[in-house]
């Protein structure tokens, strides 16, 4: 149930924290993997600031019938030494070819975010449950 989530609710929520204000915004996956969640950023936005400081952050899928996924975990960059799967989440999305221009453009930050807690909750069901989440995710 917990993954059907994932899969129909397509856009999550992203929660960061700006100093002592958390921000919330929603963000297009580029790639999911299980419950790790790829998401593209741009080096300019202010979220690359936020989730440097402090790369705890926390998505939250809403799917239509109203169930829930909330994972916790820590985003990180990737970096050259990804360089293979950054190539690959790049031929997978047209919207980053066209916008980009090139896997290896500045701007294009790519982040891992690595889960530490899933929960899962039905809709209003008023308590979540936790998920468990399989070594190496």
């Amino acid at each position: 149930m917990a993954r059907k989530v994932i899969e129909e609710a397509k856009f999550p929520m992203l929660a960061s924290m700006d100093d002592d204000q958390p921000r919330l915004r929603p963000v297009s996956p580029v790639r999911v993997d299980g419950y790790t969640v790829y998401v593209a950023n741009i080096r300019s936005y202010h979220k690359t600031g936020e989730i440097a400081a402090n790369p705890k952050v926390e998505l939250c899928y809403l799917a239509p019938n109203h169930d829930q996924l909330r994972i916790t975990g820590v985003a990180r960059e990737l970096g050259q030494e990804d360089k293979a799967l950054i190539d690959e989440i790049w031929e997978e999305n047209p919207l980053l070819r066209q916008y980009l221009g090139m896997s290896d453009n500045p701007e294009l930050i790519i982040y891992r975010i690595v889960p530490h807690r899933v929960r899962f909750m039905r809709e209003w069901a008023l308590n979540y449950h936790d998920v468990p989440v399989p070594i190496g995710e």
